[in-house]
């Protein structure tokens, strides 16, 4: 299949997903309103029409690049990532059939706003299918206007094989000053609504338990100055490290370099995909309860569900795991069970494709392009 994507270059979702199908052997197009990150290299032609335009060019400027290059590249399904700017663009270039699939913040905050929701209401009304991780978000796109008959779960997926059980890095734990330590990690963004002051206000309750343990904050965002300094206000840098933003290849081994997975975030779509990789390298997690994660997450089996903003009751959960090695393993093991039966990456894409090719399928003996060109030339 010739497939073309409206995906940011930025992500590591958009790579990982683009990298299937042009693994697959698909002929695989690329438009990105931003250079592609440092992520695995992916084979596809890539388009960076931010570069071609300039940094603040406009969205309709763009749109018109992008229609542009959709009549070049004779694409049969073009698929945007973002119900926001990708799936605007990608409405607003005419082209079907139209794959959009939401990512989370896109629909669930799109109805608090008067600019942004009317432009995606537009958007999920023009694509043919829809897609997203997360049941609820179903409800969120149908009262922003979607038709419920062209929506289908399609979770993004763990690489089961690559984020897996294993022995820990001595040299990341030594980094860490951890090599002897348990060591408690967050992956989440240094932003408000991960709620990092929520762990760190934890931790002063687990020292007097476990004065042995080391905190890893990973991450960077716009609070990272103050969460810092909460930390040295409670006296706790020398059980604390902040590492910054870590790379999508050495995650694997950051994980199993740890011993329990936190999240305190106060929203969520469908299962954080740092969690969901943390599960599946059979880690212990603790999350709040937001999103969906009571769906992912059977509480006291395969980890704890928490109150968002609690730090007692985090402190309660995570001291229990760090007392308790058998019942990390335990946890840990039910946890990756989960990951594996229910959001594997590969089983996950190979749905994706099929729907692909279900779209294909009927077109009454044209080609995807021919029945689009009479919508780009109207």
């Amino acid at each position: 299949m010739r497939l073309c994507f409206l995906a940011t270059g930025e992500s590591v979702h958009s790579h990982r997903w683009i990298r299937f199908f042009s693994e697959k052997g698909h002929d695989i197009y690329w438009i990105s309103l931003a250079p592609r990150d440092g992520h695995a290299p992916v084979c596809a032609k890539f388009y960076d029409v931010s570069s071609e335009l300039g940094k603040y060019a406009s969205l309709g400027a763009a749109a018109l690049k992008i229609r542009r290059i959709i009549r070049e590249i004779h694409p049969e399904i073009v698929h945007a990532h973002y119900a926001g700017s990708y799936g605007l663009l990608g409405a607003i270039s005419g082209f079907q059939p139209l794959v959009l699939t939401a990512w989370g913040s896109d629909i669930l905050f799109a109805g608090r706003s008067r600019l942004k929701g009317p432009l995606v209401r537009w958007a999920l009304t023009k694509a043919t299918l829809i897609t997203c991780d997360a049941h609820h978000m179903i409800g969120s796109m149908q009262a922003l206007g979607a038709d419920v008959k062209k929506i289908h779960l399609v979770f993004f997926g763990v690489e089961v094989d690559r984020f897996c059980p294993g022995p820990g890095d001595v040299s990341i734990r030594a980094g860490w000053g951890a090599k002897g330590s348990p060591v408690v990690i967050s992956l989440r963004n240094l932003e408000p609504v991960y709620s990092i002051e929520t762990l760190i206000q934890a931790v002063p309750s687990v020292i007097p338990e476990v004065p042995e343990v080391r905190f890893v904050i990973a991450g960077n965002g716009s609070q990272e100055l103050a969460l810092k300094e909460l930390t040295r206000l409670l006296g706790l840098e020398a059980s604390v490290s902040f590492i910054g933003r870590y790379s999508n290849y050495d995650l694997p081994n950051i994980l199993r370099s740890a011993d329990v997975y936190v999240s305190t975030s106060l929203s969520d779509a469908g299962l954080a995909s740092s969690t969901a990789e943390a599960m599946a390298c059979g880690l212990p997690v603790v999350i709040t309860d937001t999103g969906e994660n009571r769906r992912w997450v059977d509480d006291e089996k395969s980890g704890f569900v928490v109150a968002a903003k609690d730090p007692q009751a985090l402190a309660e959960k995570i001291i229990v795991l760090l007392k308790d090695s058998a019942k990390r393993a335990s946890m840990g093991q039910a946890a990756r069970e989960v990951i594996v039966q229910r959001n594997n990456y590969e089983r996950e894409m190979e749905r994706m494709e099929g729907m692909y090719r279900d779209l294909l399928v009927g077109r009454r003996g044209k080609s995807a392009f021919e029945c689009a060109s009479a919508v780009l030339d109207r």
